[in-house]
């Protein structure tokens, strides 16, 4: 394991999940700009249809797929670095039984 590859996926990871978080909170905002558009164009259209309308529109569902790739590549990340902390906890187990070992002869 290189350190310098561990604080690069920590650096990635932390980038990513900033983007999840930056995009499940501007969903917010899209669905009411998109309600908001809705209302201009039919000023007497119940919630229920603007929020319809919003749901379905292409640009909501457009930045539905840019969360999904977020989402897969913070989870990936956070996966990956998991994986190399387990990796170094098996190497630290194996080094303190080897020095078990030398004390015992």
């Amino acid at each position: 394991m290189k350190f310098d590859e561990l604080e690069e996926t920590a650096k990635q990871y932390a980038e990513a999940e900033a983007a999840r978080q930056y995009l499940m909170e501007f969903r917010k905002s899209k669905k009411a700009l998109l309600m908001a558009e809705a209302e201009r164009e039919s000023p007497k259209l119940p919630i229920a249809a603007q929020e319809r309308y919003a749901y379905s529109h292409p640009e909501y569902l457009e930045l539905l797929d840019g969360l999904k790739v977020a989402i897969e590549k913070s989870v990936g990340l956070k996966h990956q670095l998991a994986v190399w902390q387990m990796r170094f906890e098996t190497w630290r187990t194996q080094e303190s039984t080897k020095r078990a070992e030398m004390n015992l002869r």
